[in-house]
This record gives C-alpha cells, structure tokens and sequence, in this order.
C-alpha cells in the first residue's frame, strides 16, 4: 500500500510541476494523391482481371496479385485475403487511348486503406497506389508499384 501511495504522490508532482509532457498525437501520412480529372462510373474495364507483379520501393516488399473488374467494382485477391475489403467502385477517365482508373478500398474490420490508380494501354497495366494503416499511436504506409498484363482467366469467385 505504501509503494501505491509513493507513485501517486510521485505522479501527482511530477504532473503538477509539467515536469511530464505527454504527446499521443500521430503525425498522419496522406493516401496517394490520384490526379484529379474528370472521373466517371463507366464500367469500362468490367470482365477483365489482371495479374499484377511490383514491389514496395521502401522494403522491396514483392507484390504479386490480381486485380479485378465486375459490375463497377474492383477488388485486389490479395486485399481481399488479408482483410476482406470486399468488391470497391471504380471510375475511369480515358485519355489518348490509355484508361486510367482509381479505386479506394476500406477494410471492414481494421484500419487499412488502400488508393489504386492504374493505367491500361490495351492488354497492359501500370499501378501506383498506397496502402496506408491508421491507429491513434502511428500511422505506416505501404507504397504500391506494380505492373501487369490481362490474366487468361478470373482467379477470384463470382
């Protein structure tokens, strides 16, 4: 009882004198920034999956994944894996031939957000994006860079 009174009293001075300074403020990273443009719901890349291979450019972290498009939803096989994001809208803008499109998926059950922004020039992609974790006590960010081609065949079930 005695050690309990003694750290109070230490407490208690210690905070009186703002001897103790205590920060849990989180310096936050901001997600990808996609270039703005005139996005639209189109579709337009509905049926195709993609199989995507890059890395973090940070840890060399290897990426390996597939990426598809339903209905006006995307979904990343590995996303799904790790944290069941589920099926995420999509919106595309066309520019000189190249579809560009951009999708943000949210994990349900943690704090994962994931920017897609990827560029299609016929069978090929081009993907940048971030995948970025937010608790009160910090904040890591994954960089996505990957590139890929149509895949023969859906490896995710409908």
């Amino acid at each position: 009882m005695m050690q309990t009174l003694q750290v109070a009293a230490i407490t208690i001075a210690t905070l009186g004198t703002g001897a103790a300074t205590m920060s849990v403020m989180n310096e936050d990273i901001p997600d990808f920034a996609v270039p703005e443009g005139a996005w639209a719901t189109t579709g337009v890349l509905d049926g195709r999956t993609f199989r995507i291979y890059g890395e973090d450019p940070a840890s060399g972290a290897v990426l390996e994944d597939d990426i598809v498009f339903r209905d006006g939803t995307f979904q990343s096989t590995d996303c799904e894996t790790y944290c069941n994001f589920g099926w995420s809208n999509y919106q595309t803008k066309t520019i000189d031939g190249v579809v560009h499109f951009t999708s943000t998926a949210i994990c349900p059950d943690a704090p994962h957000t994931v920017v897609w922004y990827g560029r299609v020039t016929g069978d090929e992609v081009v993907i940048d994006g971030t995948w970025t974790t937010r608790r009160w006590y910090w904040t890591n960010q994954i960089e996505i860079q990957a590139t890929g081609a149509v895949a023969s065949t859906p490896e995710i079930a409908i």
